[in-house]
């Protein structure tokens, strides 16, 4: 568990499909050497169940996330080894948690997968949970927020709350995965989400195949 040595960062999961990415950031952020503190959101549970089967219960969380980090984005099970010593868990509905407070020291938060709802609570300030709180604050103390919005198509109303997020700072990164790295599973496409969010935050990571400015260089290796 973090013990307050290592300054953690914030991983928000919002009620978006696309658990799997979320998975993917924790693994790499851990596999880093990182520390987490991690919120999920009432929502977010919802599709953790119906795109995992997992019920991430507070009362048990190391036990379920532990299972939903060992989980391929293709659902087999025990697919990854994952320990979660370094990640620390803060109920949604706990606005007296650390993270809700600028004094409390992180080096950023990812929301990832980011709802159309979560976007817009944060771009409004509404902060009527945790992980909107939390991005608030990062916000106001000027701490990299990356928010991987998970929609479409997108409406006009969605775009202005992005555009307002990017105003203030954030970075808007879509889970939008390319194919120029040569995947050749599920899980690969996935994998290259996490490690561009893992970019924006300047976390070393070996998610994905970099661009080398060869045509075709993916197919060659």
């Amino acid at each position: 568990m973090n013990d307050g040595k290592r300054i953690p960062w914030v991983v928000g999961v919002s009620g978006a499909s696309g658990t799997p990415y979320a998975a993917s950031v924790l693994r790499g952020l851990l596999a880093a050497g990182e520390s987490v503190d991690l919120v999920v959101s009432r929502a977010s549970r919802l599709t953790l169940l119906d795109e995992t089967g997992i019920a991430f219960r507070d009362a048990h969380w190391r036990e379920d996330l532990a299972q939903w980090l060992a989980r391929g984005a293709d659902g087999k099970p025990d697919a990854f080894d994952v320990p979660v010593d370094d990640v620390r868990y803060w109920a949604a509905g706990d606005l007296a948690a650390g993270p809700s407070s600028g004094s409390y020291p992180v080096k950023g938060m990812l929301i990832v997968p980011a709802s159309t709802a979560a976007v817009a609570g944060v771009a409004l300030g509404l902060s009527k949970d945790l992980l909107q709180r939390a991005a608030s604050v990062m916000l106001k103390e000027r701490r990299p927020l990356v928010v991987a919005v998970r929609e479409t198509p997108l409406n006009g109303q969605t775009l202005r709350h992005l555009v307002a997020l990017d105003d203030a700072g954030a970075v808007v990164l879509p889970a939008s995965p390319a194919f120029y790295a040569g995947a050749t599973h599920i899980q690969d496409l996935v994998d290259f989400v996490a490690g561009r969010v893992l970019d924006a935050a300047g976390v070393p990571h070996a998610l994905y195949r970099r661009w080398k400015g060869e045509l075709g260089g993916s197919r060659s290796e």
